[in-house]
């Protein structure tokens, strides 16, 4: 009987595809693991995102009615500095 390469090469190929297919569904596994620990992270900043932006609200509306956090929120850029001193104006000459 001859030898027939036929079902070695079909065996080699479904070997190969086995092992790719392993492979991948590794690097799918690990990529959509990432992907999640990634979202949570994301979600977290977001969070800490809004509760900054509501304080920072709550800040400005306090100082509405209490200036003298103004040193506090102008120190951290919340509120412009005030340019509130007057400039000196020159006397007459005669």
């Amino acid at each position: 009987m001859k030898n027939n390469p036929l079902p070695r090469v079909l065996l080699g190929v479904l070997l190969v595809s086995a092992l790719a297919s392993v492979v991948l569904c590794w690097l799918y596994i690990s990529n959509t693991r990432q992907l999640r620990t990634l979202q949570g992270q994301l979600n977290i900043i977001n969070n800490n995102r809004t509760v900054m932006a509501t304080l920072a609200n709550d800040a400005l509306e306090y100082s509405k009615k209490n200036p003298a956090i103004d040193p506090i929120l102008e120190s951290v850029g919340l509120k412009p500095a005030k340019t509130g001193t007057p400039a000196a104006t020159k006397p007459a000459t005669k």
